[in-house]
């Protein structure tokens, strides 16, 4: 086989291929030295692990016993919490908590809604209050409404008291754990 070009060789099994010349100089410089360390530029909408500021949302079941109707029981449920952290504010916490629960001997259930609020005590654990209104569901009888106030604190599970009352039962005592489970963090 003849090449046509002095540049291009034969190359019998693989056919033409092109072959530089041994004077041939490469014509791109040498990139110039590095004036410091290289930077990555940040990503503002990253942030350190560490940084638990945001807006949350969690999901979990949610277990208790309740004193209702000169009775206990335990209820077993599940809690949506909607949360603004600011972890270095002093109200650390702001949201809101809707939720459902089924009382397992005494049939029926309950429903509610509370507002949320917390700070950061000891620099370490977040603990707070709540305070909203319930629904008292029954198999055999019309909803009752009532209202309740609680202290919770969270500390990787979420144990809460709350105390109240409800329309036609009277007090009502409940004790339970929330786990929180993140949806979301924004």
């Amino acid at each position: 086989m003849v090449a046509l070009d002095p540049s291009v060789r034969a190359d019998p099994g693989l056919g033409i291929t092109p072959s530089a010349p041994a004077s041939a100089v490469d014509p791109r410089p040498d990139p110039p030295p590095r004036s410091g360390q290289p930077a990555v530029p940040v990503d503002p909408e990253r942030r350190s692990i560490a940084d638990l500021d945001g807006v949350y949302v969690w999901l979990g079941p949610d277990v208790g016993a309740g004193y209702l109707a000169s009775s206990w029981d335990s209820t077993i449920g599940a809690d949506l919490t909607v949360l603004r952290v600011r972890e270095r504010e002093r109200l650390g916490a702001v949201g809101g908590s809707l939720g459902a629960a089924r009382w397992t001997e005494r049939g029926g259930g309950r429903v509610w809604a509370d507002a949320v609020a917390g700070t950061r005590l000891w620099n370490r654990t977040m603990v707070g209050l709540s305070a909203g209104g319930i629904v008292e569901l029954a198999d055999t009888e019309h909803p009752r409404v009532g209202a309740m106030v609680g202290a919770w604190a969270f500390v990787g599970l979420t144990p809460y008291v709350r105390v109240g009352a409800i329309d036609g039962y009277g007090a009502v005592v409940e004790l339970g754990i929330h786990i929180a489970l993140p949806v979301l963090r924004r």
